[in-house]
């Protein structure tokens, strides 16, 4: 059972060194209780609150700059590190995630399905998340808003994702007294029907007057919470199930599927 961190490090919007900075500070921190792989969230090392179009590619940085190819050595070597970026790829801004593990970068991510006023800045990806092939597990890789729609945690399952990491920033909306936030009940029934462990890393606090949710978790295969931490450091061993599905002597939550009929 691998050991699996998300973390929520403080960041400061427009601050992009030190927005790195701790992101390698929480994930060293990580890796030196175990993790295998690390989260961190959305939109890491810019801030998420972008007030104008021209603010968000200020704040953008090529998939090939130089302060996050040198991540690539101050990241913990014995794990797979994903956070967000605003990536700038000519004239154009995407809502990104970086892939980065064993010393290299392994891909990167671009959100397709994009929230609210991210629309008047970023252009969606292309493809319904990422799968990634680590040197120990297949990674699947989406951002956010994307798990809201099911077909996107069930296609990377079905192609064979051990484990999902969804770095997010979840706006904090009204809910029920003693509820979970609604993204994370989405979340959880998502892992529980393709048997598919997340990792959410989320934000905590407010930035420019939005207050922000605090979800950092990790969900486990069934569907349950294996632990939460709003501000800090959410670590957990997980069952990696990517060729069992079972759920019983007489179910399988994929040879069950009839599509056909759908």
């Amino acid at each position: 059972m691998p050991t699996v961190a998300a973390v929520s490090p403080t960041i400061v919007f427009g601050d992009v060194e030190r927005n790195l900075d701790s992101i390698v500070a929480a994930a060293t921190t990580a890796a030196q209780q175990g993790a295998e792989l690390i989260v961190a969230p959305e939109l890491a090392t810019s801030g998420y609150v972008f007030e104008s179009a021209e603010e968000a590619a200020a704040l953008a940085l090529r998939s090939d700059d130089a302060v996050l190819r040198t991540l690539e050595q101050r990241l913990p070597r014995n794990a797979v590190t994903v956070f967000g970026y605003a990536e700038r790829d000519g004239d154009t801004i995407y809502n990104t995630a970086a892939v980065i593990g064993h010393g290299r970068r392994l891909a990167d991510y671009r959100k397709s399905h994009l929230w609210d006023r991210e629309t008047l800045f970023f252009t969606p990806g292309t493809s319904a998340g990422l799968l990634v092939d680590t040197d120990d597990f297949r990674l699947g890789v989406a951002i956010c808003y994307d798990n809201e729609f099911p077909e996107v945690p069930r296609r990377l399952a079905l192609a064979g994702a051990a484990v999902l990491a969804l770095p997010v920033n979840w706006p904090l909306v009204e809910r029920p007294p003693n509820e979970h936030a609604p993204e994370t009940i989405q979340a959880m029934s998502a892992a529980r029907s393709s048997r598919l462990p997340t990792v959410i890393a989320d934000r905590h606090g407010s930035e420019r007057g939005v207050a922000w949710t605090g979800g950092t978790a990790v969900i486990d295969a069934e569907g349950w919470i294996a632990t939460q931490q709003a501000d800090g450091i959410a670590v957990a061993e997980v069952d990696i199930l990517p060729d069992d599905k079972a759920i019983g002597p007489h179910n399988d939550v994929f040879a069950d599927r009839r599509p056909e009929l759908y």
